[in-house]
């Protein structure tokens, strides 16, 4: 939601590459030869999940905000080095989807090829988000493959706020085609090992996800054709559901329900379906809504899913994590307030400026139970005692790579059921292998142009209040709703509509008029 406030002019650097065709690389560098570039902590323990270790996770850095506001178009209140979207293969923006905060990591392709001819999309600080943006000079997209927008569609990255700019740089492993603008002093940089530090990444993903999602459930889920209920045991402070089917279907919202977790607990939500989808109006990010209040320590984990979807009218709460590589979720949600680490594709999508915010997660998840593997020894050979061959100790059960036998499923042709149907988004969706181009040139010099898509403008089609809302059969009013319920002890708390909270607050709404940015 690149929503302005009148901030100043600024002058940014461009970046155009003609189209070639090319072959698409997705770049799997060893790890040792770049990961003195990037000070990553020590790569989380196969066998333990709790919590994320850097660089995913919680913010990290000296200047992470004591605490992080609802979305919103004011100035930066922090910065952030933690990364707040990572995907292992690649990342497609279709649709009229806009926006995508805080610092990006793709190992594979990064193509924006919006429908309706085009338009900007924002990386790493957006107009309306949490604005806790990463640090100045870092690195705010990281992609080890080609880099493409198609005719018509543009990249900014950086912005202002009153008090500056926050400027970081495009890396890139592969080709560059189309058009880049970098707010100063910013850079396109070409380099072959962009994505060798992020490696270990991709694997910690895949290792926490199957690990997350075999814990042993605490609570209950029921599911009904307008709500799902998530009811906890009230005292564990790792509270874990497990989802067979998917919530909601691709023309029916739901809504979203969570009764009897303690003040602080961590909740998992894994949605154990090789198709698994969400559709709901639940969520507003302003306080007083539950799952704002839950947001820092509430996952919603895709194990296995070849096929994930997350779509709706909601400003969605919560981190998101998928583990098969194989695997592609697509998300379509007005606002994703959250990470989003996925092993696989994403494809960013929407019929509106549908966006991404940077918000931390710092909860506790569940442990796995490691049966310890043997360490053999080298024992030295005796003519009368032969030396022994360690046996091939058993692979860890809590580090398995999926390796599903079809690579892919198709995003919009899910089975539904009346209990645990799935969804597709009501927006056209892109192949995560758009086709890339490969010119001969792969860095750049950039020059400067006026200035763009950062300052005061309008939005142009891209609505960032809910959209598309489905009211609940029987809810009172027809489309109305109720306010978020921040009822006390334990009882239930139905969630109310995204819409409605934001036009009780009234605030986002007003935002609307006063865009940060551009882009359609």
């Amino acid at each position: 939601m690149d929503q302005g406030t009148g901030t100043p002019d600024h002058r940014r650097t461009a970046v155009e590459r003609a189209p070639a065709a090319g072959r698409r690389r997705t770049v799997r560098v060893a790890v040792a030869t770049a990961v003195a570039a990037l000070p990553l902590a020590a790569v989380l323990t196969v066998g333990s999940a709790a919590p994320l270790a850097p660089p995913l996770g919680a913010c990290s850095g000296p200047d992470c905000p004591a605490t992080w506001p609802p979305p919103n178009n004011g100035d930066f209140p922090g910065r952030d080095a933690t990364i707040n979207v990572f995907t292992g293969g690649d990342y497609t923006v279709n649709g009229r989807a806009a926006e995508a905060e805080g610092k990006i990591v793709a190992l594979g392709d990064f193509t924006v090829d919006k429908s309706e001819g085009g338009g900007a999309y924002n990386a790493g600080v957006v107009g309306v988000g949490s604005r806790v943006v990463p640090p100045n000079g870092s690195d705010f997209l990281t992609v080890g493959g080609n880099v493409t927008m198609l005719p018509g569609n543009s990249l900014l990255i950086g912005g202002s706020d009153s008090q500056g700019q926050a400027f970081g740089n495009l890396r890139y492993a592969g080709t560059l085609t189309g058009t880049v603008a970098i707010d100063p002093t910013g850079q396109a940089i070409q380099d072959a090992n962009a994505a060798a530090p992020y490696q270990s990444v991709l694997t910690q993903i895949e290792d926490v996800s199957a690990c997350v999602g075999r814990a042993t459930a605490t609570g209950t889920v029921a599911v009904t054709m307008t709500e799902a209920t998530f009811t906890g045991d009230g005292t564990s402070m790792k509270q874990v559901f497990n989802v067979t089917g998917s919530l909601g279907a691709a023309a029916r919202q739901i809504g979203l329900v969570f009764n009897n977790i303690p003040a602080g607990a961590t909740v998992v939500v894994n949605m154990l379906s090789d198709d698994a989808n969400i559709n709901t109006y639940t969520g507003t990010g302003l306080p007083g809504d539950p799952t704002t209040e839950m947001r820092s320590k509430l996952l919603w984990n895709f194990p296995t899913a070849t096929s994930a979807q997350i779509l709706g009218s909601a400003q969605f709460q919560g981190s998101v994590m998928a583990g098969n590589p194989a695997g592609t979720t697509t998300i379509a949600m007005p606002g994703m307030n959250g990470r989003v680490y996925l092993a696989g594709n994403l494809i960013q999508t929407g019929n509106g400026g549908y966006e991404i915010h940077s918000y931390p997660f710092d909860g506790d998840l569940p442990d796995c139970e490691v049966t310890p593997s043997p360490s053999p020894t080298s024992p030295t050979s005796s003519p009368t005692s032969p030396t022994a061959s360690p046996t091939s100790p058993t692979a860890s059960p809590t580090s398995p790579t999926a390796s599903p036998t079809s690579p892919t499923a198709s995003p919009t042709s899910p089975t539904a059921s009346p209990t645990s149907p799935t969804a597709s988004p009501t927006s056209p969706t892109a192949s995560p292998t758009s086709p890339t181009s490969s010119p001969s040139s792969s860095s750049a010099a950039p020059t400067s142009h006026g200035p763009t898509s950062h300052g005061p403008g309008g939005h142009g089609s891209g609505s960032h209040g809910p959209t598309g809302h489905h009211p609940a059969p029987g809810k009172p009013g027809g489309g109305g709703g109720e306010l978020p319920s921040t009822g006390a002890g334990n009882g239930p708390v139905v969630l109310g509509l995204a819409g409605v909270g934001l036009l009780g607050l009234g605030g986002l709404a007003v935002l609307a008029a006063r865009r940060r940015g551009r882009h359609s």
